[in-house]
């Protein structure tokens, strides 16, 4: 996350007292993270009273594939740019899969392309990513192994592990739901969440990553399979939620989504 490169006025406190904007970059046939992550924030709102707005650009894509999601990476300046015209406190690259596909580590390039074209349009906003959020999340948490559900097709999932893993933490599991239709993805259930996490390999896992994926649904989820399985449950949206906090500087105070955004998480081996 490209936090430490932005402005002290920027670092310090958000531009407009008791509300702040959040900035979002999400592919064209997403229908998730705007509605997950506002009511996220709703809930940090209800507890702390700041106010939170939203603010999108979309980069076309409608299949997960490896062509398409190369496609709307280069798409994302384009998009910093005029997501930052709102004047945005933070941007939120909300793509995992697309940067993910790049390589171990792609998120830092990504972020740094995204915060430099904000800057350059005169809006310079701490920017962070879904896949970059995630690592860094995992890692901040002191996650070794944890166990995962992907909606993609196998191969893509494969890129998700190799990525997490190159980042130091062992995948103990991957579930591949395989659903390549975008839409489709964000119209899955979340409520078969428990029981497929009740499937996954987790024996010596800290962390279950519930969806790996910005368009998979799993909000209402969370906290009941955290309470179930007795492990920290975070998702990309989570991860990304986390993130956006850190970077305006607020404390997490978001019931019913997991210790991460309760504000009371434990890290892997520490003692309670």
């Amino acid at each position: 996350m490209s936090i430490p490169d932005v402005t002290a006025e920027t670092e310090t406190e958000p531009k407009r007292e008791g509300s702040s904007r959040i900035g979002l970059i999400v592919p064209s046939s997403n229908t998730t993270m705007e509605t997950e992550l506002p009511e996220l924030f709703r809930r940090q709102s209800e507890a702390t009273g700041h106010k939170y707005t939203f603010h999108s650009a979309r980069a076309g894509m409608k299949n997960v594939n490896r062509e398409e999601l190369l496609a709307m990476v280069g798409k994302a300046a384009g998009c910093a740019e005029a997501v930052s015209d709102a004047d945005v406190d933070a941007i939120a690259y909300a793509c995992l899969v697309a940067v993910m596909a790049q390589g171990p580590g792609a998120h830092a390039e990504s972020e740094r392309v995204i915060a430099d074209a904000a800057a350059g349009n005169g809006h310079p906003a701490p920017v962070t990513s879904s896949a970059g959020a995630l690592v860094r999340t995992l890692q901040e948490m002191g996650a070794k192994k944890v166990a995962m559900v992907t909606p993609y097709m196998k191969p893509l999932t494969g890129m998700v592990v190799d990525y997490i893993e190159g980042a130091g933490i062992t995948v103990l599991d991957a579930t591949s739901l395989e659903v390549d239709d975008n839409l489709a993805v964000g119209c899955l259930d979340p409520q078969n969440l428990p029981d497929i996490a009740r499937g996954l390999r987790r024996e010596g896992a800290d962390v279950i990553v519930l969806s790996a994926c910005v368009q998979m649904p799993s909000l209402p989820a969370v906290q009941a399979v955290e309470d179930e399985l007795g492990l920290p449950v975070i998702t990309a949206a989570t991860a990304t939620t986390y993130e956006i906090l850190k970077a305006l500087g607020h404390q997490p105070a978001i019931s019913g989504a997991g210790s991460l955004l309760a504000g009371n998480l434990i890290p892997a081996g520490s003692k309670a």
